[in-house]
């Protein structure tokens, strides 16, 4: 077995939508970035491939290449587990925090659990995604971005 760790974090803008673990969440703003900006799944990302040491998103999806200009970031996770798969991993469980002042979470996150599930190949048993405020701290707190952290357990196949 194999831990990995991520971590991300995407400003919010008034030009961009914003998404998370797959899903559009209705809000004034959404995040910015290079792809869709889906904080979420970037932290998720991050993780899977920090646990078998092959780099971060950066190295497999740079920003400088256009191919992956506004790509939906779920079809990024779908080529991470193609890339864990061929080192003979696969998800064994998935624990996510996503930090918002606003707007709340909560009506989504079944949602984001089932996208994650279902593109990642495991039980949505085996997902967990939380959101938390940092109680009007920080950069999330005044609502300038929201972060993402990511831990999750690779087991051979």
């Amino acid at each position: 077995m194999r831990i990995g760790f991520g971590y991300d974090v995407h400003r919010l803008t008034e030009q961009h939508r914003l998404i998370l673990g797959g899903v559009e969440i209705p809000h004034s703003r959404g995040l910015l970035g290079h792809s869709d900006a889906d904080v979420l799944v970037h932290s998720i990302m991050d993780a899977m491939l920090g646990a078998l040491s092959l780099g971060d998103i950066g190295k497999h999806f740079p920003d400088t290449d256009g191919q992956y200009k506004d790509i939906n970031s779920m079809l990024l996770l779908s080529r991470v587990k193609e890339i864990i798969e061929a080192e003979g991993y696969e998800m064994g469980n998935l624990d996510c925090t996503v930090c918002a002042q606003k707007p709340k979470l909560l009506p989504y996150i079944e949602t984001m659990r089932q996208n994650l599930a279902e593109v990642l190949g495991t039980d949505v048993k085996n997902i967990s995604v939380k959101a938390t405020t940092t109680e009007k701290l920080g950069f999330c707190g005044r609502e300038e971005g929201i972060s993402s952290y990511a831990v999750c357990l690779l087991k051979q196949k």
